[in-house]
């Protein structure tokens, strides 16, 4: 049976970034050997050392999560498709808002006038608009994301819109995060978002919680919304905020982005799945780059952005079809989306049958994230810049490995560097000199991490060293005068 495996950007780092591959198989296990078999690395970011599906890879046939079906098992017909979804990376619904408090709120004309677009909808008309006016969303994360969303549900009306960022605005994030202006860098994202909304709306209420959301507070936070918007960047928070939301009963509308790439969900309602049901645990640290180390394309946040705030409306409104059951994902540079349906897990610790978690406070996020070192595994050495800075200058022989994508390199270069991806590291160990030290060096010293692990389980046995803070801590100290790098 010849079928069509289509991988997601984000994993095609193990795949010479070829974005689809065809071939013959007679069910999904034979479908991803065949696919490994091409493309050995793969076998990395798919599998774990008993080779076993790592949970965080999510395998749609067609538009049906396998775990539905026969798992790895499923047959496959001619001419099927296969989507990898990595964690990055239906159905009408009553509204969130109650008809006593749609019938608190009050519509004059001055709210007319505003929002005339939404009341000739007759999906959304008076009634639905008073609801939007009535609804409290809290915004978690107003980087790129979740500063289009505010804005959309600002413009929308909603009565009281939570910013949830602990966070400052950078030079950096500008090009996407079009919420925040350069007068605004190192303000604190939440402060800024606030500002920025109050001059879009100055009907809407705004509460700004400048703080990272933890076990310890994010329940009592969820608890105070409606409906909860994820727009984070890291998968602590991701779970964190999905475990909140079961326990305290509310939607969460879920989004992410990785280069040119989107995914949209609705999680955490009585009918659909949560973030563990898709993505049971997350994957290893440093294996899927953030949007940070990878990049994203300055128009995706926006369309990613306005299709989270749909959902937040519909929720609200109680009308047309929110993506409860089923997630999309899509690729804006190639015009390309894929609708595929989710399901609830019922062994789900969390959401399932007989749930074992019943507090975020019961679970270490960082541990699960993998974040914690482990007591029994060998911890990774870290050098700091100004050490590294020092040996270059006295010309100690060092060899450095530069673990980085070529794009990234490209932008910013590390003279004297070998480049060396971490999912060719294993067969390209020859190149390294055991008898002298090896630092690793990727943007933020979380790849580089990896890429020691990598090597260890390969059985080099050569001194390796984590560059501290990667290339972003290195920069200022070793070339502060290397410019604009370009």
């Amino acid at each position: 049976m010849e079928v069509k495996v289509i991988i997601a950007a984000s994993l095609r780092t193990f795949t010479g970034r070829t974005p689809e591959v065809k071939v013959n198989a007679a069910d999904v296990s034979e479908a991803l050997n065949a696919l490994t078999d091409e493309y050995p690395e793969a076998a990395k970011g798919l599998f774990d050392e008993n080779h076993d599906l790592r949970d965080f890879v999510g395998i749609y046939l067609n538009d049906s999560d396998i775990r539905t079906l026969k798992g790895l098992n499923t047959k496959l017909s001619d001419g099927d498709e296969l989507y990898l979804i990595p964690a990055i990376a239906g159905g009408a619904c009553e509204s969130v808002i109650s008809t006593e408090r749609m019938k608190e709120v009050s519509i004059g004309d001055k709210e007319i006038r505003r929002y005339n677009n939404h009341l000739q909808l007759k999906e959304i008309s008076i009634k639905g608009q008073k609801r939007i006016m009535a609804g409290r969303v809290l915004v978690a994360g107003l980087g790129a994301l979740g500063g289009v969303v505010a804005e959309r549900l600002a413009a929308a009306g909603v009565g009281t819109i939570g910013l949830a960022d602990a966070g400052d605005v950078t030079l950096e994030g500008l090009q996407v995060q079009t919420i925040h202006g350069t007068r605004d860098i190192d303000r604190p994202r939440a402060a800024s978002a606030k500002d920025r909304l109050k001059k879009l709306n100055p009907l809407v209420n705004t509460i700004t919680h400048q703080e990272k959301l933890s076990a310890e507070n994010a329940e009592e936070i969820v608890a105070g919304y409606d409906i909860v918007v994820d727009a984070t960047d890291s998968f602590v928070s991701r779970y964190l905020i999905s475990d909140a939301c079961v326990l305290c009963g509310k939607p969460d509308v879920f989004g992410a982005m990785y280069q040119f790439e989107g995914f949209v969900t609705v999680l955490g309602t009585k009918d659909g799945p949560c973030y563990r049901c898709l993505y049971p645990s997350p994957p290893p640290a440093g294996i899927v780059p953030s949007c940070a180390a990878s990049g994203v394309m300055n128009a995706l946040p926006g369309i990613t952005g306005a299709m989270m705030a749909a959902e937040v409306l519909k929720l609200l409104t109680g009308s047309g079809e929110p993506l409860i059951g089923k997630a999309i994902t899509l690729d804006a540079w190639n015009i390309r989306y894929h609708i595929v349906n989710t399901a609830r897990d019922k062994g789900c610790p969390v959401c399932g049958a007989d749930p074992s978690i019943h507090s975020a406070q019961d679970i270490d996020y960082e541990d699960l994230c993998g974040l914690r070192e482990n007591p029994h595994e060998e911890p990774i050495e870290a050098i700091e810049p100004a050490e590294l800075a020092r040996r270059i200058s006295d010309g100690e022989k060092i060899t450095i490995i530069d673990v980085r994508e070529p794009h990234e390199r490209a932008i910013r270069r590390f003279p004297g560097t070998i480049a060396i991806p971490i999912g060719q590291l294993a067969r390209r160990q020859k190149e390294l000199d055991p008898d002298i030290d090896t630092i690793f060096i990727c943007r933020e010293g979380k790849r580089s991490i990896l890429a020691i692990r990598t090597l260890r389980e390969a059985g080099y046995e050569g001194p390796m060293y984590n560059l501290k803070g990667g290339f972003e801590a290195a920069a200022q100290i070793i070339f502060p005068n290397e410019g604009a790098w370009l």
